[in-house]
């Protein structure tokens, strides 16, 4: 639970960050995957020494990165066309379906055993989530974003299911590092990083620089990964829950389901992580 709470506070500042640099910075979606992927890339060097760094030359290796390349991409790519539609939330909010695939994937891996009590602390977190989503708007164009919602999911449950499954052949750590690597030399054709710096230094400069909490997080997230993918999949509900309880703060307007979702969503959360001592 630490060091979900820990990857949760990085992920939150990086968020917030993240919205700074779209929203006043005007980067596009090309140029803003590029300057997450290489930064964070960079920034994942010094904390190689801290890292498991077993690594087999052989094809399943160099798959597990082209995967996470793939999944990154996709993540980034599919979710700028889903909030066309839906707010940041309401994305977060349908997260919520990878608990069932990552606690079934948990469970025929025998990393963790069937229980009723966390399947019913899932449904809850779900309900949360649910709630929430329907209090940020009352009508969705479902058939525009189907396809992007689909593969937005794919990729975020993907990423946490290749880190498993290549574990025998390479490290979380050096599979992230490598596909983050390709994904920065992927974009470069369509990015033109000499002109991008040239046209917004400062901008670049901000963007690098937040990409050191993001760095931690992936690293911690990756320990999760571990140790479950259930886990790692409530990461998500748990910053959606840190930026509703951030608006708070802020005074923002909030809608009573809002509210009354988030404390449901907590609740499942918490109910989890206990049935998981019991």
């Amino acid at each position: 639970m630490v060091l979900m709470l820990l990857v949760v506070a990085c992920y939150t500042v990086c968020g917030l960050s993240d919205k700074y640099s779209v929203a006043k910075l005007k980067f596009d979606g090309n140029s803003f995957t590029f300057l997450m992927a290489l930064p964070t890339a960079v920034l994942l060097l010094p904390l190689m020494p801290f890292s498991d760094m077993h690594l087999q030359l052989c094809w399943q290796s160099v798959l597990a990165a082209v995967l996470i390349m793939v999944s990154k991409l996709l993540e980034f790519k599919m979710s700028a066309l889903v909030l066309t539609e839906m707010s940041a939330f309401e994305l977060k909010a349908w997260l919520g379906l990878c608990l069932f695939a990552s606690y079934a994937t948990d469970i025929i891996t025998a990393t963790d055993t069937f229980s009723v009590l966390k399947l019913l602390a899932i449904v809850v977190t779900a309900v949360g989530l649910f709630m929430i989503a329907r209090s940020e708007r009352e009508h969705i164009s479902y058939k525009k974003i189907a396809v992007p919602l689909f593969f937005y999911l794919l990729s975020k449950f993907g990423y946490g299911f290749i880190i498993t499954a290549s574990a025998p052949y390479i490290s979380s750590y050096f599979a992230l590092l490598f596909g983050l690597i390709l994904l920065a030399a992927v974009l470069v054709p369509f990015v033109h990083p000499i002109r991008l710096i040239k046209d917004k230094p400062k901008g670049c400069a901000f963007v690098a620089l937040t990409k050191i909490p993001n760095a931690l997080g992936l690293v911690l997230e990756n320990a999760v990964i571990a140790t479950s993918m259930t886990n790692y999949s409530f990461i998500q509900p748990m910053i959606m829950v840190a930026l509703f309880f951030i608006g708070l703060i802020r005074k923002e307007s909030t809608k009573p389901l809002n509210i009354i979702g988030s404390i449901v969503c907590i609740s499942g959360i918490a109910a989890f992580q206990i049935f998981g001592l019991i």
